[in-house]
């Protein structure tokens, strides 16, 4: 089977694009860091591959609006090579700073197949400082995501200093918990409703992830592929844990689509 192509972006401040392709690449890819200059540029098209992540870090140093700059950049100079590789049916993921750009970019939670209209934000931490802290996901089951199939809970590691999600407007809110886009929230370890230090950052019914209707563009402020081997967990040395973290799943889902896609 043809090992589909995952182009990881990179370049004015993303840092975990090395993570996120390794953790590609063991899922089964060819994930390829590109620099956003090289897309722009034509160096690089988007066309070319299978998978599309926004990866995690601190994009133009969070200037204006964490992921704002980013979604500006390919808002000015790549919106219809991204609109095309959406409407071809291809993956799209952001992480964090990634996610913060998607939805300012306004392709999530792309209502209606609308992939231009910003519908809703992630903003300051209702703490006012950076989080940095570990913590537990409730994946909603009847959500579209590919990436989350299977996937009932998660353990994974949050920082970000903008990271409350709120929606535009109640109608939104309400479309969002209605159309299932709401991928994960955060909760106790108990899985119940959680408040600070478990909900990290004040999200709006916790929200800490949510997809378009399609399933196929994903956003999560927690960073999966900083746990995909047991020894990313912080008591791995305390606890009997699999190999293989959490966060891999999330990469194998993307993957093994994306292979069925090519067959």
């Amino acid at each position: 089977m043809v090992a589909p192509k995952a182009l990881i972006l990179t370049g004015y401040g993303i840092n975990c694009d090395y993570e996120t392709q390794h953790a590609f690449n063991a899922a089964g890819a060819r994930a390829e860091r590109v620099h956003l200059n090289d897309i722009i540029a034509g160096v690089k098209n988007v066309a070319d591959y299978q998978i599309l992540a926004f990866p995690g870090g601190f994009s133009f140093g969070d200037d204006i609006a964490s992921g704002k700059v980013l979604a500006n950049k390919f808002k000015y100079n790549l919106s219809e090579d991204l609109q095309k590789f959406i409407s071809d049916g291809k993956l799209v993921i952001g992480i964090c700073n990634g996610f913060q750009a998607m939805v300012k970019l306004g392709i999530l939670p792309g209502f209606d197949r609308n992939y231009r209209s910003q519908q809703v934000t992630l903003t300051f931490n209702d703490s006012g400082r950076f989080e940095d802290r570990w913590v537990y996901l409730k994946i909603n089951s009847n959500s579209a995501c590919i990436f989350t199939k299977g996937i009932k809970s998660l353990y994974l590691p949050v920082r970000h200093g903008e990271g409350k999600f709120i929606s535009k407007n109640e109608a939104v809110k309400k479309r969002l918990r209605e159309s299932h886009h709401i991928v994960a929230q955060y909760v106790n370890e108990l899985g119940e409703p959680a408040e600070y230090p478990m909900n990290p950052n004040g999200s709006e019914d916790g929200i800490a992830a949510i997809c378009d209707e399609t399933g196929r563009i994903f956003g999560l402020m927690p960073h999966p592929e900083a746990f995909i081997h047991k020894t990313n967990h912080p008591r791995w040395t305390r606890e009997q844990l699999n190999e293989e973290g959490m966060g891999m799943q999330v990469f194998r889902n993307a993957v093994d689509y994306a292979e069925k896609k090519l067959v």
